[in-house]
């Protein structure tokens, strides 16, 4: 059903729903400290609102493989013509057809509540991550603004950010160390890290 939901609206996504402050994108990205060359995994990438931002860092030698399991957002993506160093692949982020530590820095921008197997997926991502690779999980909103959009769409009403104490366990559960988590009025980043 959910599944249903975003290919429904992928068509109008960019329009109706996606971050459109370049600036603040380009911000949060910055956040990351890519690497040119690196491998990174956008889990949930939607409509691809974060990849030019991502690309830009990553540059020609990098690679960015493009996930989500809507496949109309995916296509939507693909238009876009970003460049040939991107891998769109359609696929549930708790069952990644990824090769174990291959993967320098996973984002998950604007996708976490959606991934209905929080600690499964999490379990995913860590295997996928190289050794001292790292997760983030972002918003350009807080939690609180993310939680109540969510919350009144019946379809979405319990795709949800956990709060920081359960998120920390759930992180924790799934192997990742050095984590934190800044929830402020205007966004939402966690980090952390495969030891």
């Amino acid at each position: 059903m959910i599944k249903a939901y975003f290919n429904d609206k992928a068509g109008t996504w960019d329009e109706v729903v996606a971050e459109k402050d370049t600036a603040r994108l380009r911000g949060l990205a910055s956040r990351f400290s890519l690497s040119p060359g690196s491998t990174v995994l956008d889990a949930g990438t939607g409509t691809g609102i974060l990849v030019p931002f991502l690309l830009e860092t990553i540059g020609d030698t990098g690679i960015l493989v493009a996930l989500d399991f809507a496949e109309e957002m995916l296509k939507v993506a693909r238009r876009k013509g970003f460049g040939n160093n991107i891998q769109y692949v359609n696929a549930d982020v708790s069952s990644l057809p990824i090769c174990t530590g291959t993967v320098d820095t996973v984002v998950c921008y604007s996708s976490f509540p959606h991934f209905q197997d929080k600690l499964r997926a999490l379990n995913e991502l860590h295997r996928v991550l190289k050794e001292g690779g790292r997760l983030f999980i972002c918003h350009t909103s807080s939690r609180a603004v993310i939680n109540d959009i969510h919350r009144q769409i019946p379809l979405l009403k319990e795709d949800t950010l956990p709060d920081t104490v359960e998120m920390k366990v759930l992180l924790s559960a799934a192997g990742f160390a050095r984590i934190s988590l800044d929830d402020s009025a205007h966004s939402y980043f966690v980090s952390a890290a495969k030891p």
